[in-house]
């Protein structure tokens, strides 16, 4: 009876155990893509930022999301991970003056336009600023505690990103492609706070991704402007 019950105990799921993911104290990069299935420019961006996922210093040293907008469904392709909200965040950039306007393939690194993508380029300068650490640990309950150490904060954000999906895309400009995409934000929730935050990690949608991974950054208060960032793969 006892080798049984140990039998079966071994055969249980296995709970999740707590994870945590943290900073340094110089400022972790963060490049933020603004993308669409719908756009037949945005699969070699798409691919490039794929690229980033072999890159050493991924997650220690930057932070890649892609933000699939809405506003190129209605040529002949709905994304199936574009959301209006992805849409009003690159409208915000512009607003708040760091994006010139809103297009697609848009690459956004440490909250200023980078168009340097376009004339070849495929690294950037490093943010070396000392800003402070941000620290989040997830709990067994799905609790997300996260607390900064440095100045001017005013709001976590957390993101789940898609690894490895992939479509088949049957209209518009991309028509016949498969079209592969990793970091996708698949969900995106904001809390406000200064130093300390605690908030309920949200359900992870599937949209039949590989692996999820998450994005945690702070901002001020008003404004999309990133101080500090962490992140890492869910387990």
């Amino acid at each position: 009876m006892l080798r049984l019950s140990i039998l079966l105990i071994c055969l249980l799921p296995s709970f999740v155990t707590a994870q945590e993911w943290q900073s340094g104290s110089t400022k972790t990069d963060v490049v933020e893509l603004f993308t669409s299935e719908g756009c037949s420019s945005c699969p070699p961006a798409d691919k490039w930022l794929s690229s980033l996922k072999t890159n050493p210093a991924l997650f220690s040293g930057f932070i890649p999301m892609a933000f699939h907008v809405d506003y190129w469904d209605y040529i002949g392709w709905e994304d199936p991970f574009a959301k209006p909200e992805y849409t009003e965040r690159q409208r915000e950039y512009v607003r708040e003056g760091h994006v010139s306007q809103s297009y697609t393939p848009g690459i956004v690194i440490n909250s200023q336009e980078w168009r340097d993508w376009f004339r070849g380029k495929r690294t950037w300068n490093d943010d070396k600023q000392n800003v402070g650490q941000l620290k989040a640990r997830l709990g067994d309950d799905r609790q997300l505690e996260a607390d900064f150490n440095g100045e001017n904060a005013g709001q976590l954000h957390v993101a789940l990103l898609g690894m490895g999906l992939t479509t088949e895309v049957k209209a518009g400009e991309n028509r016949g492609k498969q079209l592969s995409h990793d970091f996708v934000v698949l969900k995106m929730v904001s809390v406000a706070g200064t130093k300390d935050w605690s908030l309920s990690l949200p359900e992870i949608p599937d949209a039949g991704q590989s692996k999820t991974a998450i994005a945690v950054w702070v901002t001020q208060r008003d404004s999309l402007t990133i101080i500090q960032a962490a992140g890492g793969y869910l387990e």
